[in-house]
């Protein structure tokens, strides 16, 4: 229990140290210069943002010479032929890398073509590259995490299934951990929203949904830089997987209510004028299901980390022995929340799922209804 304790205060001073550390390399690459406000937010722009390599931190010798604690990434793209090669080759987006008698630099972590190795990124009056940009295929931090979670994930809950089929039902060491939450999805969320009968179908989603967000939220809790759910494109995918599986095993009463809501209620003649309201809401209704998953995942997650960098910010800021150790402990405080925040997005988009596979797969027994009558 007390390690479990100690190791948020831990984490929140290597995040302090890293913030620290960027804000000294800063004023020895001359960036002195730029207000403290401007460099507090590029920094947090900076660890918001995807990378092509996984840097863990960085500082700088007495000699000058910068080092990042790391390693490269493969950079895959598709530029008249597939290109791959490593990303070393940028030097952490400071150098052009050649490829193929090809030129590619870095800019605002995406990739674009440039004329030489002394290329440069061209912008228009709004600021945005106007470089050609090859399809990008590329393992970035974010994929490679990914990853990572993937197979853990698959190791974690193989064992969890050998240890049922070794120990009569039984789970054994982590399984135990776990097996309260299998158990919870499945009683709490599958079945009230589903229903006994269909449930067992949605539930490897449902399982592999929550502890694959869960999992990535508590990772960008870490001083790892790691932040896959404040990327939007992420947040896109999963909602898309659920707006698929809802409306690919949807059934006819599930259409039905969509193109027919009144059902037979009324003659057609009298719902006509109606439906031309009432359709077009039920068809957006379809689209605004899942976007709602994926901008309240991708907000909240993206806000926690605007929020705790800034007050973080605050004590470089500050400067004095008042308003630092109190941007510290809201911090502190904040980073505490976090981690409930963590859990209840992974729950929440759980659930939200689960109510619509439970709209998608309803059906109503028409012959018992037409004995009744």
């Amino acid at each position: 229990m007390h390690r479990k304790i100690a190791f948020k205060p831990i984490t929140l001073l290597l995040l302090f140290i890293t913030f620290f550390s960027y804000a000294k390399d800063s004023d020895q690459h001359g960036d002195s210069g730029k207000d403290k406000k401007t460099e507090i937010k590029e920094y947090i722009q900076h660890h918001l943002q995807d990378s092509y390599d996984f840097s863990l931190t960085s500082y700088t010798k007495e000699n000058g010479e910068h080092v990042y604690v790391g390693f490269p990434l493969p950079v895959i793209l598709w530029d008249n032929g597939l290109k791959v090669f490593s990303s070393s080759k940028f030097h952490h987006g400071e150098t052009v890398a050649e490829v193929d008698g090809n030129y590619y630099k870095q800019h605002h972590a995406k990739i674009y073509k440039v004329d030489g190795p002394n290329g440069e990124i061209i912008e228009d009056e709004h600021h945005h590259a106007t470089n050609a940009k090859p399809l990008d295929f590329s393992i970035t931090k974010n994929v490679f995490v990914i990853f990572l979670v993937s197979v853990l994930m698959f190791f974690l809950f193989r064992g969890l299934a050998k240890s049922y089929a070794n120990n009569n039902g039984i789970a054994k060491g982590v399984g135990r951990f776990f097996e309260p939450i299998v158990m919870y999805i499945r009683d709490d969320i599958a079945i009230p929203n589903i229903g006994e009968k269909k449930y067992k179908k949605y539930m490897p989603y449902l399982l592999t949904v929550f502890f694959f967000v869960w999992f990535i939220n508590m990772l960008g809790l870490t001083p790892l830089g790691v932040n896959v759910t404040n990327s939007i494109s992420v947040t896109v995918a999963l909602a898309l997987i659920t707006f698929l599986i809802t409306n690919f095993t949807g059934t006819k009463d599930y259409w039905k209510h969509i193109f027919d809501p009144l059902g037979d209620s009324m003659p057609w003649i009298a719902k006509i004028p109606l439906y031309i309201i009432l359709i077009p809401i039920e068809v957006l209704g379809i689209f605004i299901k899942p976007f709602s998953l994926l901008i309240r995942l991708y907000a909240n997650i993206k806000a926690g980390h605007i929020v705790l960098m800034s007050l973080i910010g605050l004590m470089f800021l500050f400067k004095s022995w008042l308003g630092s150790p109190l941007s510290f402990g809201l911090a502190f405080a904040i980073s505490l929340i976090e981690l409930l925040v963590a859990l209840l997005q992974a729950y929440i988009f759980t659930m939200l799922s689960a109510l619509y596979f439970g709209f998608a797969a309803e059906e109503h027994d028409h012959h018992e209804e037409a004995q009744a009558h």
